[in-house]
C-alpha cells in the first residue's frame, strides 16, 4: 500500500542548510578571536622569555645585549614569533636598561588591537594602540 521514500525533500535539505550557515556563522569569529589571542600568547611569551634571559645575561655581563642570538633565539637581529606574525626584537639595551617590542606584522583587525608589545627592565609591559593587551582575554 505504501511505497517507502527514498531521498530526502528539498525542505529537509534547506533546514539542514540553514542549519549549518547558522553554525558557521557563530563558530567562525569565534575561531578568529581564538587564532589571535593565541598570536598575541605567542608574542607575549616570547618578550618574557627576553626578559628572563636579559637578566640571566646582565647576572653574567654586567650589562644587557640587543643580540637575540645571545638570548636563546635563532637570529642575531629581529626575530619572527613561530606563527610568522610578530616579529619580536630588543630595540636598546645598556648597562642599566632594556626595551623589547613585539610588532605585528600582517594587515587587518588584529594590527587595531594590539599590534606592538613591549616589555623593559622594570618589568613594565605596555600595548598599543590598546593599552590593555597583555592582560586582556577576548
Amino acid at each position: 500500500m505504501y511505497k517507502k521514500m527514498r531521498g530526502v525533500t528539498l525542505v529537509e535539505l534547506m533546514i539542514v542548510v540553514i542549519v549549518l550557515g547558522i553554525l558557521a556563522a557563530v563558530a567562525y569569529p569565534n575561531y578568529r578571536d581564538a587564532a589571535a589571542r593565541a598570536k598575541r600568547n605567542e608574542a607575549k611569551a616570547a618578550l618574557l622569555m627576553i626578559a628572563t634571559n636579559q637578566e640571566r645575561f646582565y647576572l653574567n655581563n654586567n650589562t644587557y645585549t640587543t643580540d637575540m642570538t645571545q638570548l636563546g633565539f635563532a637570529g642575531a637581529g629581529n626575530v619572527v614569533s613561530d606563527s610568522g606574525s610578530y616579529r619580536i626584537n630588543v630595540d636598546a639595551a645598556d648597562a642599566n636598561n632594556f626595551k623589547a617590542t613585539a610588532t605585528y606584522m600582517n594587515a587587518g583587525n588584529e594590527a587595531g588591537r594590539c599590534a606592538t608589545f613591549q616589555i623593559d627592565v622594570r618589568g613594565s609591559r605596555t600595548s598599543a594602540p590598546l593599552d590593555d593587551c597583555w592582560v586582556r582575554t577576548r
